[in-house]
C-alpha cells in the first residue's frame, strides 16, 4: 500500500465522490475509481458503498482512515523539511464567506505570493460555514467562532458595516432618515439562506423584509451600485464600489469579526502555522487599510 493510493482515498472520503476527489487530486474520475479499486483489492475489503447522497465509508473505510491521515501528516511534515530552506511552497487552499473572499482575500493571496513565489493559493468563496473536518480547506474564516469540532480558531480582524446607498439613488430619492427607512427600497440577504446568526444585519434596522436579497455579499453589492436601494455594506467593500456613499453612519453602525479556523490535526504543522500568522497578518493589513479609505471618502 503506498501513499498515493491513500491520497486517493482521503480525496474520495472528504469528498464523497469520485469527481469531487478528481478535481482536488487533478485526474480524472474513472481512474479515482480505479486506483480505489485497487486499494481495495490491496487491502481486501470494500471500503466505500455507493449511495444516493454519494460514495460513503464502510467499517473497513472507517478503520482505515486514521492511518491514511497519518500518512498524510508525515508526508507534509517530509515535505516542509524538505522545502524549510527554499520558502514555503505547495497548495493553500483557504474557505471564506464570499464578502472576506471577494473584498480582501485577493490581495491578501497576492502577497503570500510575492513572498513565497512557489506557493498556489486557491480561495474557496462558499455561502455556508467550510467543512474542515471534510478537507474543503486548509484553513478557513468565518464570521464567528465555530462550537462544534476538533478545530483551532483563532480571533483576526473586528469589521464594521454601514447603510449605504448609490449617489444616484440618493438623488432620486432624497435624504435618507432613519424613521422613514421603510420607504426605501432594502437589499439584503434571502431570510432562509442565513447560514451564520452574524449576518442578520436589517433585524439591526427595524426593516424587516428585503425588496431586492440574495445569498451573496457580492451580489447585494452590485444591486446597491446599481442604484436599486439601499443595504447593509461591509466598510471594506465601499472603496470598490465607485459612488456608493454611507448613510446613517451615525445611527446605524454595525460590528462583526473574523475569526480564522484551522483543523486541530495540523496544529503541530509548522507550514500551515506560518502561513496562517501570514494571513491573519495581512488580512488584518487589508481591513485597516480599506475601512481609512472608506472613513476618508465620507469625510470628502
Amino acid at each position: 500500500m503506498d501513499w498515493d493510493d491513500l491520497r486517493i482515498f482521503l480525496g474520495v472520503a472528504r469528498s464523497e465522490s469520485l469527481s469531487g476527489a478528481g478535481r482536488r487530486l487533478a485526474m480524472d474520475a474513472s481512474t479515482v475509481g480505479r486506483r480505489i479499486a485497487r486499494l481495495e483489492a490491496a487491502v481486501g475489503a470494500v471500503l466505500f458503498v455507493k449511495t444516493p447522497q454519494g460514495y460513503r465509508l464502510t467499517a473497513e473505510g472507517e478503520r482505515l482512515l486514521p492511518a491514511a491521515e497519518a500518512a498524510e501528516l508525515a508526508a507534509v511534515a517530509a515535505a516542509e523539511a524538505v522545502g524549510r530552506e527554499a520558502g514555503i511552497t505547495g497548495q493553500l487552499r483557504i474557505g471564506a464567506p464570499d464578502g472576506c473572499a471577494n473584498y480582501l482575500l485577493p490581495q491578501v493571496a497576492r502577497d503570500l505570493c510575492a513572498a513565497h513565489p512557489g506557493l498556489e493559493v486557491q480561495i474557496v468563496a462558499l455561502p455556508r460555514v467550510v467543512n474542515l473536518t471534510r478537507r474543503e480547506a486548509d484553513m478557513a474564516i468565518a464570521v464567528s467562532p465555530p462550537e462544534t469540532g476538533r478545530l483551532v480558531v483563532q480571533r483576526l480582524s473586528d469589521y464594521r458595516l454601514h447603510l449605504a446607498a448609490h449617489e444616484d439613488y440618493l438623488a432620486r430619492h432624497g435624504e435618507v432618515r432613519r424613521d422613514d427607512l421603510r420607504r426605501h427600497r432594502v437589499i439584503g440577504y434571502i431570510p432562509d439562506m442565513i447560514f451564520d446568526r452574524e449576518l442578520d444585519y436589517l433585524s439591526e434596522t427595524g426593516v424587516e423584509t428585503a425588496a431586492i436579497s440574495s445569498n451573496s455579499v457580492s451580489v447585494q453589492m452590485q444591486a446597491i451600485r446599481a442604484g436599486a436601494g439601499i443595504g447593509i455594506v461591509h466598510d471594506f467593500a465601499i472603496p470598490f464600489a465607485p459612488g456608493v456613499r454611507r448613510v446613517l453612519a451615525n445611527q446605524i453602525s454595525l460590528k462583526r469579526s473574523f475569526w480564522l479556523v484551522r483543523h486541530a490535526d495540523d496544529r503541530n504543522s509548522r507550514r500551515l502555522t506560518l502561513l496562517s500568522e501570514a494571513v491573519a497578518a495581512l488580512l488584518r493589513a487589508e481591513v485597516q487599510r480599506l475601512e481609512s479609505l472608506a472613513a476618508a471618502d465620507a469625510a470628502a
